[in-house]
């Protein structure tokens, strides 16, 4: 990872490094896992013991969060004895934030020497075989946000044209797949697409992204997971799949919905990634 910004086309203000430091500076702790929260997922810091908490807020080069269920804070934390960095909380495309802003997370966590990241974000069902309330292990993406966050990015250490073809790491994969089962949780492999939002999508366009092989749909996840690539992190995707996309159901889309079955899920869910957290520990 680049330390300074002066050989690269896409930072003009604080460097990852410079906000990976103001970070490392305060702990002793170096975990090589991070996890990102999304909606549904935020309940899983109450069975983390903290050792150190900062809110973006005063992270440099981190953005301000707008969204309902994103805390937007960075914890330096044991959970299941194993130590991890939790980002309660991301930046999104929609909320008018640049690509630049919306993926800093990642090229900080990697100055500060992860080695692995699971992201996980609230997502509509395409595939009939969805409820709400289950969850998708992302085994890969399609990006139809209309922007790559690669764009304009030029670093002598990083390449430009990086190979997507194994993004999602299938070990990682095979590690939810059995976290899940320890947590009772249904789970299925499956594509996640991504789109800019805010708005939902319509049921012409849920037709086409199911024929396309799309198994599920949100607003976020896919940036973060190229420049983690970028950077040589090791991915994981995980989505809770909190309503059925447009056309799917005769219920109307709305953000109350995603919230409600986060809410209702979320034993769930923190028990699921806190399997995950202590059989990733096992592996290393």
């Amino acid at each position: 990872m680049e330390k300074t910004s002066s050989h690269s086309t896409a930072l003009a203000g604080p460097s990852p490094f410079e906000a990976a430091q103001s970070i490392l500076k305060r702990s002793k702790l170096r975990p090589t896992l991070a996890v990102v929260l999304g909606s549904g997922f935020a309940s899983l810091l109450s069975k983390c013991t903290v050792v150190y908490q900062v809110p973006y807020s005063d992270i440099p080069g981190f953005p301000r969060l707008s969204v309902t269920g994103h805390q937007g804070k960075l914890c330096l934390c044991f959970l299941a004895k194993a130590p991890v960095v939790i980002l309660s909380g991301r930046a999104h495309y929609y909320e008018g934030h640049s690509m630049e802003a919306v993926t800093f997370s990642m090229r900080v966590l990697a100055a500060m020497g992860i080695k692995t990241v699971l992201l996980t974000n609230a997502a509509g069902g395409i595939s009939s075989k969805f409820k709400p309330g289950d969850f998708m292990a992302f085994t890969d993406h399609i990006n139809f946000m209309g922007v790559n966050p690669l764009r304009a990015w030029a670093s002598p250490e990083l390449p430009r044209f990086v190979d997507l073809t194994d993004t999602y790491d299938p070990e990682l994969v095979r590690l939810l797949k059995k976290s899940a089962d320890k947590a009772k949780a249904r789970l299925y492999p499956g594509v996640y697409l991504a789109v800019p939002g805010p708005s939902y999508e319509t049921p012409a366009e849920i037709r086409a992204f199911g024929k396309l092989g799309a198994d599920a749909v949100g607003m976020s996840t896919v940036p973060e997971a190229i420049v983690a690539r970028q950077c040589g992190l090791r991915v994981a995707g995980l989505s809770c799949i909190t309503n059925l996309a447009a056309g799917r159901s005769k219920t109307k889309l709305s953000h109350k919905e995603v919230l409600e079955t986060g809410e209702a899920v979320k034993p769930q869910a923190a028990r699921l990634l806190e399997h995950f957290v202590q059989l990733y520990g096992e592996t290393k």
